[in-house]
């Protein structure tokens, strides 16, 4: 056995690659510059951690968040590697002692954020170094085209001008053709390898619904498949993170409310709790995101619209990292869309504020969309696969029935032109419902023809229609978010054209998913591995998951060794693990034999 593959399953505890990883490794361990593209749980760290334990000098991270750096460099160091952290949480005297030993070469990985290259004597720093070469985490961040674009990344191009003979190995989950190439521009690689892997996450069902009111009921009906799992759930803001967060306590879920909004301490202790399974549950803002690195979290919820497909790919990516199933649910309305297109607006830059109107309208086109959804991310990634067939709602819902609303879609657009064309939807759906809103008979809109025309039709799915005008480019949105007939309507209006709408949205009752299951295994072996877990957890003061994964607690199961050698057999487990937990995971297996 080589090396490379005895550290594979010694220190990392896999018997083989997954896909585009060995080629990565050994792109690496030939020095040449390298760009890889793998979905959230398709392995990007093992890609470069691996060849750096393989190669003389320390491997540089860059990676965006503090968070992020600490559950891999945790992780790392539990695993009997030498990994270290510089960062702006770190007090001098920490960072004098990294630095010593830097200098003394007794450091294999090295993390650090973007903007510490631009500190004071750094870089002179790592030219005393020998480095072997330089990781760039989340490169999507490099370019202007990109989702979350953050110029301490752009100065990036600095590396090649400095370091010439040095190579560059860049991942993310998250980048089209055109971020790609503007990546491999900004960094300055040359002649690298591309490995872009399928987007597709079969493991991975994703749903969108019309949220329903301030969509807690759906909420409910969603994560009560999921009891006493890990899940995230996405808040527009800290407002709302702290109602969702409220709500479900009183509901008896064991739930953390995580924002920027709080202090850095109370932030550290919602994290911790949510690592270290104290609570079940975290609702955050998008402030949550690239942060988080546990690989059990079985479900996400959006209780509204994320602003681009990126961002919600990211997202939803953080379920399911281990390979079992998990499952993601996102509730989005038409004023999601009007909400992040306010902010859009005051940006100066017109190009820019192009692309992320752009960027927006693909990310409403998907959410209302009766397409497979895992197609729709894959084409907006230029990539193409086939249909999933059943691991989003679109393609277990089958063939999709077609309802005829040329009517309701007339009363509304005819209430637009009543109105002068100058007010929202909400309004609009007031007349129509004879409601005796203050505004409604401040404009006199109670004296109108098509005043309580549409009084037997829920608010929901009179929603529901409008977004199917906008889908169809019948209406738009005109200056102060007033709604506008266009063309396409004009001729709805005039019965020259019909409107159909998928019948289940007309229907907006939240349907219960089939029920997955985490594995075949009995639930209540499961918990006993679970229980096992987390009290060594407890006792060594480290997240559970840095013990053994839930991928691996299946494994166990579905083996249950009774010797050394039949342990290191189950996927996940190497020699340090084996050396730390290895007795008392075998003394349950044989416990669990004898039942």
């Amino acid at each position: 056995m080589s090396l490379r593959d005895k550290l594979l399953k010694r220190v990392f505890g896999h018997e083989s690659f997954k896909n585009y990883q060995e080629q990565a490794v050994e792109a690496i361990l030939q020095k040449r510059d390298l760009i890889t593209i793998l979905p959230t749980g398709g392995g990007k760290s093992l890609c470069y951690q691996l060849p750096s334990l393989m190669m003389d000098g320390v491997t540089i991270v860059i990676s965006p968040l503090i968070a992020l750096m600490q559950d891999q460099v945790y992780a790392l160091k539990k695993n009997g590697i030498k990994a270290e952290m510089i960062n702006s949480s770190q007090d001098f005297n920490e960072i004098q002692g990294i630095t010593a030993r830097l200098l003394a070469n007794d450091i294999k990985l090295l993390y650090i954020a973007p903007e510490r290259l631009s500190a004071n004597g750094f870089v002179e720093l790592l030219k005393r170094v020998e480095i072997n070469f330089f990781v760039v985490d989340e490169a999507h961040c490099v370019s202007e085209w990109g989702h979350e674009f953050r110029a301490d990344y752009r100065n990036l191009s600095m590396l090649k001008e400095i370091f010439s003979n040095v190579s560059i190995a860049a991942f993310t989950a998250t980048a089209t053709h055109k971020v790609q190439e503007d990546i491999v521009k900004t960094l300055k690689l040359s002649n690298a390898l591309s490995l872009r892997a399928k987007t597709l996450r079969e493991n991975l069902t994703i749903s969108s619904q019309q949220r329903l009111g301030n969509g807690r009921a759906q909420l409910l009906d969603f994560i009560s498949k999921h009891k006493s799992k890990c899940g995230v759930i996405y808040a527009f803001s800290r407002k709302d993170v702290e109602a969702v967060a409220g709500f479900l306590k009183t509901k008896g879920y064991k739930v953390g409310a995580y924002h920027a909004g709080f202090s850095s301490e109370v932030r550290e202790r919602v994290y911790k709790e949510f690592i270290y399974e104290e609570v079940d549950i975290i609702v955050a803002t998008i402030a949550f995101g690239m942060g988080i690195d546990k690989s059990n979290i079985r479900f996400v919820v959006h209780m509204s619209m994320p602003k681009t497909v990126e961002n919600y790919y990211q997202e939803i990516g953080r379920a399911g990292r281990d390979g079992l199933s998990a499952e993601t649910l996102l509730l989005y309305s038409k004023g999601d869309d009007l909400k992040m297109r306010s902010f859009i607006d005051v940006l100066e830059n017109k190009e820019y504020k192009e692309l992320l109107y752009n960027k927006l309208k693909k990310m409403y086109s998907y959410a209302n969309s009766s397409e497979c959804r895992h197609k729709l991310i894959a084409k907006y990634f230029d990539d193409e696969i086939d249909s999933c067939e059943d691991v989003c709602d679109n393609c277990r819902r089958g063939s999709v029935e077609k309802v005829d609303i040329t009517t309701e879609a007339q009363k509304l657009l005819s209430c637009i032109y009543r109105c002068e064309q100058r007010f929202g939807l909400t309004h609009l759906i007031d007349v129509l419902r004879g409601s005796k809103a203050k505004r409604v008979l401040e404009f006199g809109h109670d004296k109108l023809s098509v005043y309580g025309r549409g009084e037997d039709i829920s608010k929901d799915i009179w929603s529901a229609i409008g977004d199917r005008l906008f889908e169809l480019d019948a209406i738009e949105i005109g200056e102060f978010r007033a709604i506008k007939l266009k063309k396409y309507g004009a001729d709805i209006l005039k019965g020259l054209v019909k409107v159909e709408i998928d019948k289940h949205k007309m229907q907006l009752k939240s349907k219960r998913a089939k029920k997955e299951s985490l594995t075949t295994a009995d639930d209540e072996i499961f918990e006993k591995f679970r229980t096992l877990r987390a009290k060594i957890a407890t006792k060594d003061e480290v997240p559970a998951y840095i013990v053994f994964s839930d991928k691996t607690l299946v494994d166990f199961i579905n083996k249950l060794p009774q010797t050394k050698d039949e342990m290191l057999g189950v996927n996940g487990v190497g020699e340090v693990k084996f050396e730390r937990y290895g007795e008392e995971f075998l003394a349950l297996c044989r416990e669990i034999k004898t039942l």
